[in-house]
């Protein structure tokens, strides 16, 4: 019974450390310039699991009369620029890949040649990223869990992601480290050729005007 109690009790306090823990996906809108593209970014790690879905809509300022659908180029590209998703002469559309590299990984989008006199079109894009991706109602229907039981997983999983990004986070400063202190070496050991051909130069220079006050019998 005090079990239960307590079961209820901690309900409400879990689902709001879920809710705090689990990271949202990103919705974003994007007005299109006519020329160029926009893009966006977000940095990740290896093995990070990336779900993204996009449509263009005609803007604020058009003509209702207007029934063409806007058409879009969009290019997903890793931090070392390889394609990852590119489509053209879309409205809508979806990516879905799993990172092997660490760094910023870009989407752009841009219009596609003539829009009809569309004077403005926006790409609404829902970008997730890592737990944000898991389906947890297909988890609860496979494991046959639900309620309480379900938010435990979820904060696990939230728990899970946390501890992954707090190692990524210490390699991360463990190489930014290891890269400073070889440039330390590094500037030191130019520093001290630099120091030593100052040294070389000044004694080439001091026994040339020796050489020369000789034999010009000034000393």
């Amino acid at each position: 019974m005090k079990l239960a109690e307590a079961a209820r009790c901690l309900w409400p306090v879990l689902v709001l450390l879920a809710a705090a823990a689990v990271p949202a996906a990103r919705g974003i809108w994007l007005d299109l310039p006519s020329s160029g593209t926009k893009c966006i970014s977000e940095e990740l790690h290896n093995h990070v699991v990336v779900l993204g879905d996009y449509y263009a809509f005609v803007g604020e300022d058009y003509d209702v009369n207007n029934t063409v659908t806007p058409t879009i180029t969009v290019k997903v590209t890793s931090p070392y620029g390889n394609n990852l998703h590119h489509q053209e002469k879309v409205s809508h559309g979806q990516f879905a890949f799993t990172t092997t590299e660490s760094g910023n990984y870009l989407a752009c989008f841009g219009l596609d040649g003539d829009q009809h006199g569309i004077k403005k079109v926006t790409v609404g894009i829902d970008w997730k990223t890592g737990i944000a991706t898991k389906d947890w109602d297909s988890v609860a229907r496979k494991e046959k869990i639900e309620g309480l039981e379900l938010e435990l997983q979820k904060l696990e999983g939230a728990v899970d992601s946390i501890h992954e990004n707090l190692i990524n986070m210490i390699n991360r400063d463990f190489d930014i480290n290891r890269v400073s202190e070889k440039t330390n070496e590094r500037v030191a050991l130019y520093s001290m050729m630099s120091l030593g051909l100052c040294i070389m130069v000044s004694g080439f220079q001091l026994w040339y005007l020796k050489r020369y006050f000789r034999h010009k019998k000034l000393i």
